[in-house]
């Protein structure tokens, strides 16, 4: 070879992009859309459609028991800002329709905003009053016919709303028998409450429901702070704004009897209330 030849040299190509690498772009940028499509999915239904609670106290025995995980439409009574996911108090209702007597409602506290669900008894213009423990609604007293007592087991670190309550069950366990009452409305819908005899909420003076307000009531009606009690925060509710509205009550998704544990899983199915799940409220 000759000393005066050329001298060729070479440059490596620049190295194309391997398939693995676009697919894992196109993984990532996929992720990425269904978080985006996930999160405006979840807003657009706690926003419009549903918002979801949990029963914490008796108030709402027997209908509802503390345990029970439920569903409420907000769409029936329009929206406001109590409605909302992150809650704004601004006194106004777009949409608004108003809510039926016997209907089961999720509102927030007058005063510490809390979320509390009652039954609408009273509607604007209604006199409202209870006489020795029956409902009177523009002067004319409820129908309020006695049922079979209402039987449920005693929850874990619990116990009945009274000792003479307190009844010992043929396996050795121990049960809360309380007297149970089914009450109509004067629209015609029924539902059961319990009475556990005379107290002094039982008689209270004649109220009229203003405009824009409602009489709230618990059907366990001795042990439940609602219209009959001033506005006090974690106590009575006074006559509720329609503006508070969250939802009306829809169905229960979930109900646990309080003995699961969180170190035994198979708690977590002996624990649930199968028959309670899917139930229309």
């Amino acid at each position: 070879m000759s000393e005066n030849a050329p001298t060729v040299t070479t440059e490596p190509a620049e190295t194309a992009p391997g398939p693995a690498k676009t697919k894992k772009e196109k993984k990532e940028d996929s992720f990425l859309v269904f978080l985006i499509k996930l999160v405006v999915v979840v807003l657009i239904f706690r926003t419009f459609l549903f918002t979801s609670f949990s029963i914490p106290s008796e108030s709402m025995m027997p209908r509802l028991l503390v345990g029970d995980y439920l569903f409420a439409a907000k769409w029936p009574y329009g929206y406001s800002g109590a409605s909302l996911p992150i809650d704004w108090n601004n006194g106004e209702r777009i949409f608004g329709s108003q809510p039926e007597r016997g209907d089961v409602v999720i509102f927030k506290h007058p005063i510490d905003r809390t979320d509390y669900v009652k039954r609408v008894i009273g509607l604007p213009g209604d006199q409202v009053q209870m006489v020795a423990g029956v409902l009177h609604i523009n002067g004319v007293p409820v129908k309020k016919q006695k049922v079979a007592d209402f039987v449920i087991p005693v929850r874990p670190n619990g116990g009945c709303a009274e000792v003479r309550f307190t009844e010992r069950q043929a396996d050795g366990t121990f049960a809360c028998r309380y007297p149970q009452y089914r009450e109509t409305l004067p629209n015609g819908v029924s539902y059961n409450v319990l009475d556990f005899g005379l107290k002094p909420q039982d008689t209270t003076p004649p109220v009229v429901v203003p405009e824009d307000r409602l009489f709230l009531m618990g059907d366990n009606r001795d042990n439940s702070l609602d219209s009959r009690f001033p506005a006090i925060a974690q106590r009575g509710i006074d006559l509720v704004p329609q503006e508070n509205l969250v939802g009306r009550a829809s169905f229960m998704f979930f109900s646990t009897d309080g003995t699961a544990e969180w170190l035994k899983p198979w708690t977590w199915f002996t624990a649930a209330r199968w028959d309670r799940i899917g139930r229309a409220i």
